[in-house]
Parts: structure tokens; sequence; C-alpha cells
């Protein structure tokens, strides 16, 4: 079948590891220490995307549902895996907590996406349903993380504080809506960002990717500003699920802040 783009051979592909190894002499020359995290990274993307390739070449002949949203499910398992592992303290639920935040932010918008704005036949369709998620996925594990890392370290630092004003009557509510307030700018301040420079300093990787693939740049920016649309509310559902649930977890109903925050490292 004819394309009308060019491919890249594994030869082209090798020659772009070029890009690494120059980091990685820079890295070595500067005694930046950086170096075997560098390979490690590089190597990880690689087989991971390379991975990724060969299962969605599979899953996108099958275009089994069932198969599909097996396949989602354990992205959002990964992506809140992930979050979870960016935060530097923990409590029992926070991996759970990450979960149905992400679940719940990046399924609901992709699914009105897909279905409504889109509206791809059968909804299910992976060539659109999984990359659509994969980037609000994206974009709200960074959120999330952002946003509850910020959380648990201002409840930290400002615990007598915060426990002061529980002693003298104050809901739980009241005494923490300020580091709430904080946590969630926090985790949607980059995505604002980002959407503040976008066509003027970057090109976002999908519209990019689409014009690579000989797509009509009036088509691909249309398509990106759902995206970046999508990414935005995702983004803010998962962001204000992930801290208020964990609000929920360190403030019990007799307005009590009830748990110590174990810290790693």
């Amino acid at each position: 079948m004819e394309t009308n783009y060019i491919q890249i051979s594994y030869g082209q592909l090798a020659l772009a590891t070029l890009f690494i190894v120059i980091n990685i002499g820079l890295s070595l020359g500067l005694q930046l220490g950086l170096e075997q995290s560098l390979g490690i990274a590089s190597l990880r993307m690689v087989v991971q995307l390379l991975l990724v390739g060969y299962i969605l070449q599979w899953v996108f002949t099958l275009s089994n549902p069932v198969l599909i949203i097996l396949l989602a499910l354990s992205m959002t398992v990964i992506a809140g895996v992930s979050s979870v592992n960016r935060t530097r303290r923990r409590f029992t639920s926070i991996y759970w907590n990450n979960f149905i935040s992400l679940l719940t932010g990046s399924f609901l918008v992709t699914g009105i996406v897909v279905s409504g704005i889109l509206r791809v036949q059968p909804w299910y369709e992976p060539q659109y349903l999984i990359p659509l998620l994969g980037m609000v996925l994206g974009n709200a594990l960074t959120g999330t993380s952002l946003s509850l890392d910020r959380f648990m370290e201002d409840l930290t630092n400002r615990r007598f504080e915060i426990e002061a004003l529980l002693t003298l009557g104050a809901t739980r509510w009241e005494a923490a809506h300020q580091t709430i307030k904080e946590a969630l700018r926090t985790g949607m301040i980059p995505t604002i960002n980002s959407m503040m420079v976008m066509g003027l300093v970057s090109l976002p990787g999908m519209m990019t990717g689409q014009i690579l693939a000989g797509a009509s740049p009036n088509d691909a920016i249309r398509y990106q500003i759902v995206i970046i649309f999508a990414q935005a509310s995702g983004t803010a559902i998962a962001t204000i699920g992930v801290v208020i649930l964990a609000f929920l977890a360190l403030f019990n109903r007799n307005h009590q802040f009830t748990h110590l925050l174990s810290k790693l490292g």
C-alpha cells in the first residue's frame, strides 16, 4: 500500500541514537553524573515504544472492544502507579485514589471526544480511542503527581498550624482549603502555560505527527485544539479528584488530621 509520508527504517532509527550519545558525552565531559540515567531512560523508552507499537498493531487488527477496554485500563493503572512514584510522601489509599482520579478524568473526557465530538463509529475504534486516551492520561498524570506532591508537602510543613486551627474549632475544610487551592494551582499551571505559547513557541506533537503523515495543516490544527481542550479538562478533573480524595483520607469527619505522611528516601 502506497503511503504519503517518509517511512523510517531501523537503520535511520539507529542514527537518531547519536543525539543521546552526544548527551552522554557531555555528561561525562562535564561530570554531571547523568550518563547512566540517560542510558537507562533511553533504553526503556525505545523498548516500551517498540513494544507498544507491536501491541497496537495487533489491537488495531482485532478491533475487539473488550480487549481495547482492558488495554485502556492497563494504561490507567500504569499511569496511576507512575503518578504516585513521582511523589515523595505516601498514605494508605494513595494508589487507589490516583487510579480512580485518572480513570474518571481520562475516560470521561476521552469518551466525550470520541463519541460526542468526533463521533467515531464504532466508539471503541482503537485508532482514535487509544491515542486520545494516552494523550489525556499523560497530561493528567503530570497534573496529579504535581498537585499531590505539593498538597502533602504543604500539609507536612503546615502541620502545627493546621492542627492549631482544628483545635480552635476550624473545620477540616477551613484548615486545609488554602493548601488544597495551592495544590490544584500547581497541578494545572503547566497545562495552562503550555497553552499560552502553543503555536507561537511550540508545535504540539500530535499536530506535527499528522502533518508529517500527510494531513492538511488546517485539519491537524483542528484536531490539536480538540485534544488540548480535552487534556486541560482531563487534567483538571483528575487533579481535583486526587487532591479531594487525599484530603478526605487525611482528615476524618471529626475534623481531625489523622494520618502521618511517610517520606521516601
